[in-house]
């Protein structure tokens, strides 16, 4: 059963081939088992997932079940869930239960789905190889000697182990579309606003966003049917209908011209990736896409501008934190102020700090202009470029990432060198457009993700065009070895 797509575990379910209880033991067993192994999951909810498991079935036999009814899946342990730690990766916020579900972790419940657990994740958010997270690193299940990339490692893990068949995640600067390559699934960050941030643990406000990961398109499809909606609880949250994004999976996609940045084809590329994006760009020409050469001048500017904004916002989010109303707090405090200093130093990570201290610099008196400021001009640049793309292209397609998995403390000594693992991803949440990263070949025996990027909104065509990809190819369908019990 683990290797089904949810789509295909869908049908079982339909048919009676297995009950949810059967299917859910059936991946709480090998968590239970193999999760030793990838370190994936953070907390286990057997029990509530057996009980959801148990009323599943019961609707199913009496034909009232919902769209995901019985199906299991994993949150990333950023969503905060009623009566159930919500750490996000961070010592800050072990002892931390909500009282209250994510507007996403709602959504779910009501479509029937059975949660697993909880996935791992870099602290906050904050990291491109979960290498930060309070409870270890996340071990690539095709080669666990490399990260599964950040900051929704886990969830992209739980999926390649076949833990759970999807997963929720979140996507800041990459961290859906960067684990998604690395592991060799296929992950959808939408259109800012399309998923409620309601109840997700804030890193970037205005770069956050909730996704799918998945195997295949067409069960990413199925989840963001589930995720995508307006949320009044969400400022940020945009009032538009939500289409059926099963519906146009299997639309032909001869006629769209696809853009390709000579700026994402540069030096810093791994030939090798190169090779297999340029082959995946090919099966689309044969299907009668046409692939158009376009620029993107300012993309090289994404990564500095994004780690002035980022840390910016990050520093005035995590400000809450401080071990006066809940989460970590030092023992032992002499006053308030001995307090606040040591609660934040014991209780952040190296990554953490490091972000806040940078945010805060960029947000203080003398610097706000020559900092947040500018890096907010540029920002309008790079959305800039990708409006004059779109009058050019249907979609834009290139590499996920620049390299494949890297090894454990590769470059931990290097920030810029992590930082720069996300040059092809960030300017898509820079704009705030839908972007999905899919399997599309291998390098050194480690996967490498094509990615497509979307104009606003536009989440069905991109789905649509990986669907038709995916039925021509097999990359999607690839396992590592040794993940069968």
């Amino acid at each position: 059963m683990h290797n089904k797509t949810l789509a295909e575990l869908k049908i079982g379910l339909a048919k009676r081939e297995f009950s949810s209880v059967e299917l859910t033991r059936h991946f709480l067993d090998r968590i239970k088992s193999l999760d030793e192994n990838y370190n994936s999951f953070i907390s286990v909810t057997e029990d509530s997932a057996l009980a959801s498991a148990r009323q599943a079935d019961t609707n199913l036999s009496t034909g009232e079940a919902s769209a995901l009814c019985g199906l299991p899946i994993a949150h990333k342990d950023i969503f905060c869930t009623n009566g159930v730690r919500t750490s996000c990766g961070s010592r800050m916020l072990d002892n931390f239960v909500p009282p209250y579900n994510a507007r996403i972790v709602d959504n779910f419940a009501a479509a029937g789905a059975v949660v697993l657990g909880k996935t791992n994740m870099d602290e906050f958010a904050m990291g491109s190889s979960n290498e930060t997270s309070y409870y270890g690193p996340v071990k690539n299940p095709w080669h666990t000697d490399c990260v599964p990339g950040g900051s929704s490692g886990g969830s992209a893990a739980v999926i390649a182990a076949r833990l759970a068949p999807a997963a929720t995640a979140t996507d800041t600067g990459g961290s859906i579309r960067q684990p998604a390559a690395l592991c060799g699934i296929t992950g959808l960050k939408p259109t800012y606003g399309r998923v409620s941030r309601w109840g997700m643990i804030a890193f970037a406000s205005s770069l956050d966003q909730g996704g799918p990961m998945a195997h295949s398109a067409e069960d990413a499809a199925m989840l963001l049917n589930i995720m995508a909606g307006f949320d009044a609880r969400d400022s940020t949250s945009a009032e538009r209908k939500v289409p059926d994004y099963t519906a146009t999976l299997n639309q032909d996609i001869a006629g769209l011209t696809v853009g390709i940045p000579s700026e994402y084809f540069d030096e810093g590329l791994n030939p090798a990736t190169e090779q297999a994006v340029r082959e995946a760009l090919a099966e689309l020409e044969k299907q009668g896409a046409t692939l158009k050469d376009i620029s993107l001048p300012h993309s090289h500017l994404s990564v500095p501008a994004y780690y002035v904004i980022a840390p910016a916002e990050a520093s005035a989010n995590l400000s809450r934190f401080d071990g006066a109303r809940y989460g970590y707090r030092c023992k032992d405090p002499v006053d308030l102020h001995d307090m606040y200093m040591r609660s934040r130093a014991e209780g952040f990570g190296d990554e953490v700090k490091r972000r806040i201290l940078v945010g805060a610099y960029c947000l203080s008196a003398g610097y706000y202009d020559a900092y947040y400021n500018k890096a907010m001009q540029v920002r309008r640049l790079i959305k800039n470029d990708f409006e004059s793309a779109f009058n050019e292209v249907d979609i834009i397609a290139g590499p996920t990432c620049p390299n494949p998995a890297f090894e454990f403390g590769a470059k931990g000594d290097n920030p810029v060198a992590m930082y720069l693992e996300d040059i092809y991803t960030i300017a898509a949440n820079l704009a705030g457009l839908p972007a999905m990263s899919l399997p599309c070949g291998f390098v050194d025996e480690k996967p490498v993700g094509l990615q497509l990027i979307g104009q606003y909104f536009e989440e069905a065509r991109m789905l649509n065009i990986a669907h038709r990809y995916q039925l021509a190819t097999d990359w999607h369908q690839q396992s590592p070895a040794g993940i069968q019990l």
